[in-house]
């Protein structure tokens, strides 16, 4: 292609897909390696250093393919094609499974310009997507391939990619620090209040209790006699206040304090509850996804969420801790009920035993913590900006609407 105008070029002119697979679940030598294993979960994350299932070398020659970095990846298959289109690049080489494709690009085009190609078109590739025989939503290859990719001159491609690029450098730079603060959160919790490190534990003896030895001067607590599930419903219509922030069981990330993202909703489908800035959204359906954070602003969520809060000031951080904590995830796991999709229940989940220490403590740890959540609240608001902002400038740079000079 000459470097000159922008010119139209079906899709499937401009790259090489490839397909992956899976090497067999009962084979334990091709598990438990160090190589990323890509699946449609893994692709909720923009950029994709790790995954979820890991292979052995073993793995990948038995039943996939390895992908070198900077590859484009997207979803073919699942039912996350009802609603969304997820795509991804890939940080380090990795392999993936036959639900993926992955992108190979004809020299003329970028990957990184394909890529965010692909996410300022999600709409008009979703309206592409149809149902196998057994009901899972599928993307049609064929469709994809016919849809015209409007193509500028390399250098212009690469400053394109440079300015959305340095957006997502942004997100990811906040992203991270939400993992810093979520993880010193956890560890201080633990440190203080469940090994029993805390500032002055050297002077403080360990006694008998019924849930084990605890700091002398502790008492033994239920869960339930700090904290309380609140059900403020809002019945499915229209919302009296106009748009109100939603929170759906897809927007709570796992094992995070920070939420991942929310809707703007004038209108619900089903019953929903209200919750405040400050409680906690814990997921009840599948409760071992340990879906558990805290909300930062008011709003409504899923009937299928518990609405947690502290009964005091100075026990909302060590509730917001106790609550997404391991230990606390895994009793609501073991009690929840059902078994093809099972159902925390509040009531049991209450009964959990905690060793709980004087207020005095408890209020050092809230100084800590709760400034590190107040932050965590700033970023996911930072993120949710920067996100709609570049969102916002996908389309209009990738039509050439919006003029970028060519770098020279």
């Amino acid at each position: 292609m000459k470097e000159a105008a922008w010119q139209k070029v079906p899709f499937g002119e401009c790259v090489t897909l490839f397909s992956g697979g899976t090497p067999s679940k009962t084979r334990n030598e091709y598990w438990g390696g160090s190589i990323p294993w890509v699946s449609s979960k893994d692709l909720k994350r923009e950029r994709i250093y790790t995954t979820d299932d890991l292979l052995t070398q073993e793995g990948v020659e038995n039943g996939t393919r390895m992908v070198p970095t900077g590859t484009v990846l997207f979803v073919v298959r699942s039912m996350v094609l009802a609603n969304r289109f997820p795509v991804s690049i890939a940080m380090r080489p990795v392999a993936f499974n036959q639900d993926i494709k992955a992108v190979a690009c004809r020299e003329f085009v970028l990957p990184l310009f394909i890529y965010y190609w692909l996410r300022a078109n999600e709409y008009e590739i979703l309206g592409r997507v149809d149902e196998a025989a057994h009901g899972t939503k599928r993307l049609q290859i064929d469709r994809l391939a016919a849809m015209l990719v409007n193509i500028p001159p390399l250098k212009v491609q690469r400053h394109i990619a440079d300015i959305l690029s340095a957006y997502d450098d942004l997100i990811e730079n906040c992203e991270q620090r939400i993992r810093v603060l979520d993880g010193m959160a956890r560890v201080l919790f633990r440190e203080w209040f469940v090994l029993f490190r805390f500032p002055g534990h050297e002077k403080t003896p360990l006694v008998e209790s019924p849930i084990g030895r605890i700091p002398k001067g502790w008492r033994v607590e239920r869960a339930g006699g700090i904290a309380c599930e609140n059900r403020r419903g809002v019945p499915k219509g229209t919302l009296e206040d106009g748009p109100t922030r939603y929170v759906g069981l897809e927007h709570i990330p796992r094992r995070s304090l920070a939420l991942d993202a929310w809707d703007e909703t004038a209108e619900l489908g089903s019953n929903k509850l209200r919750f405040e800035p400050g409680e906690v959204l814990f997921g009840k359906i599948r409760p071992y996804f340990h879906k558990v954070s805290v909300a930062p602003f008011s709003g409504v969520c899923s009937a299928d969420t518990f609405v947690i809060s502290a009964k005091a000031p100075y026990l909302r951080a060590f509730t917001t801790c106790l609550v997404s904590s391991d230990e606390f995830v895994a009793h609501a796991s073991a009690t929840a009920n059902g078994a093809k999709m099972p159902r925390a229940n509040w009531d049991v989940m209450m009964n959990f035993p905690v060793a709980l220490p004087p207020p005095a403590l408890l209020e050092s740890f809230s100084a800590l913590v709760e400034p590190w959540l107040a932050c965590n609240h700033s970023l996911v608001f930072r993120v949710h900006n920067l996100r709609r902002t570049r969102d916002l400038l996908l389309p209009r740079l990738l039509s050439g609407q919006l003029y970028v000079e060519d770098a020279a």
